[in-house]
C-alpha cells in the first residue's frame, strides 16, 4: 500500500469513576488532535463528577452515557459505534498521551504498512519505564505486559506483535466493525487479546508503533474479582479462537493448568474467585461454542501460523517463580515443540 495524508481518528475513552484520571488525560490529549478529531467519551455510569470533568476540560467532546457499568468491552464498542472518523483508538482514561503520539498513532495507516491493528507504546512511571511493548500470550492463554519495568529504549522500531494492549488501542474504523470488537460478554479483561488474536486467525497483522507513548498509570494488583473474570475470559477466548488440532494438542496442558492454579489460588485468598469463573464458563458455553463456530469459519491461516504467535515461556514478573524455574521451562519447552511439529 502507497503511503496517503494523515487520517483523522475517533479518540475513545471509556470511564467508570474517571474523573482524576481524565483531569490528567484530557488536556494532554487535546493536544495531540487534529482539524477533523473527535474525542468520545463513554461514561459507565459513574458516580463522581466525570461528565463536569468532560464538560469543563473538553466540551468539544461527545459524552455518551451508559447509565450503568456496563463493562469495558460493551463501552468501547458503544463509542466504536458513535465514531465516525477513519480511525479508531481506544484509550484508556489513565493513559495519558505524551508528546508526538497524536501524529505517530496514525502512522501505521498513514504509511500503508497494511496493519490491521496496532497499539502505541504504553508507558509507565511517568513515561520512564515500559508497561507494555506488546503482550506475549502463553500457549495456556496466559498473558502479560511485554517489557514492563524496563527503561524505554532509546530508538525502538515498529514491529509485529502477538497482542496489542488495550490500554491504546488503534484500529481502522472499518476493520472493527468487521471483526465485531470487542466481545461484551468479557467485561473486562483479555478483550485485547481476543480480538488481536481473531485478527491473527483471519491472516492478519497486528503492530506496535512505539514513537506514540502513552503515559500509563498502571497498577497490577486489583480486586478479588478481577481474578474472576481474567480466568473466564482465559477460558472463553480459548474456546472461541483457538483452531481445533492446537485445542486437542494443548488440552492436557490446559487442564494441568487448572490444577496448579486452583491450589494457588485458594493460597492466594482467590479461591473462590476461581470456582466462580468455572461457573461462569458453563452457562455461558452454549454461547461460547455458537461464537466459536462464526470465528472458525472466519479462519484463514493454519493451526500451525495462529501458534506461531504463542510462546511457551512465562517470562511476566507478575508470575509466580515456580512457572519460571529450569526443570518447569525445559518441560514448557519440549510439550511446545511437541505441539508445533504435530501441527505441520
Amino acid at each position: 500500500m502507497e503511503a496517503r495524508e494523515s487520517p483523522s481518528a475517533s479518540i475513545v475513552l471509556v470511564s467508570f469513576d474517571s474523573a482524576p484520571e481524565l483531569r490528567r488525560t484530557l488536556p494532554a490529549l487535546l493536544a495531540e488532535l487534529c482539524d477533523g478529531d473527535e474525542v468520545i467519551v463513554v461514561d459507565n455510569g459513574s458516580a463522581d463528577d466525570t461528565e463536569e470533568v468532560v464538560r469543563t476540560l473538553a466540551p468539544e467532546a461527545i459524552l455518551l452515557p451508559m447509565r450503568r457499568n456496563a463493562g469495558f468491552a460493551a463501552a468501547a464498542n458503544a463509542g466504536a459505534k458513535r465514531a465516525s472518523r477513519e480511525l479508531l483508538v481506544v484509550l484508556n482514561p489513565d493513559a495519558m498521551p505524551l508528546p508526538g503520539f497524536g501524529a505517530a498513532i496514525r502512522r501505521p495507516l498513514a504509511e500503508g504498512r497494511g496493519w490491521d491493528a496496532w497499539q502505541a507504546l504504553v508507558a509507565c512511571e511517568h513515561g520512564t519505564r515500559v508497561n507494555s511493548w506488546g503482550n506475549p500470550l502463553h500457549f495456556t492463554a496466559i498473558t502479560w505486559a511485554g517489557g514492563h519495568g524496563e527503561r524505554l529504549p532509546a530508538r525502538p522500531q515498529p514491529r509485529e506483535i502477538a497482542v496489542a494492549s488495550g490500554a491504546c488501542l488503534a484500529v481502522p474504523r472499518e476493520r472493527w466493525l468487521a471483526l465485531g470488537g470487542f466481545p461484551e460478554a468479557f467485561f473486562l479483561y483479555h478483550e485485547d487479546v481476543d480480538l488481536s488474536m481473531r485478527i491473527h486467525l483471519e491472516g492478519g497483522r497486528v503492530g506496535i508503533e512505539p514513537a506514540a507513548v502513552v503515559d500509563h498509570d498502571y497498577e497490577f494488583a486489583g480486586s478479588e474479582q478481577k481474578w474472576r473474570w481474567l480466568e473466564r475470559n482465559r477460558w472463553a477466548f480459548v474456546l472461541r479462537v483457538y483452531p481445533g488440532p492446537l485445542l486437542v494438542l494443548l488440552l492436557p496442558a490446559l487442564l494441568a493448568t487448572e490444577l496448579v492454579l486452583l491450589p494457588v489460588s485458594i493460597a492466594g485468598g482467590w479461591g473462590r474467585r476461581k470456582l466462580l469463573s468455572y461457573l461462569d464458563l458453563l452457562r455461558r458455553l452454549p454461547r461460547l461454542l455458537r461464537e466459536r463456530r462464526a470465528i472458525q469459519r472466519a479462519r484463514r491461516v493454519s493451526a500451525g501460523e495462529f501458534a506461531s504467535w504463542l510462546t511457551a515461556d512465562l517470562e511476566s514478573p507478575f508470575i509466580g517463580g515456580f512457572a519460571r524455574r529450569g526443570p518447569v521451562r525445559a518441560a514448557l519447552r519440549i510439550y511446545w515443540r511437541l505441539v508445533r511439529s504435530l501441527l505441520r
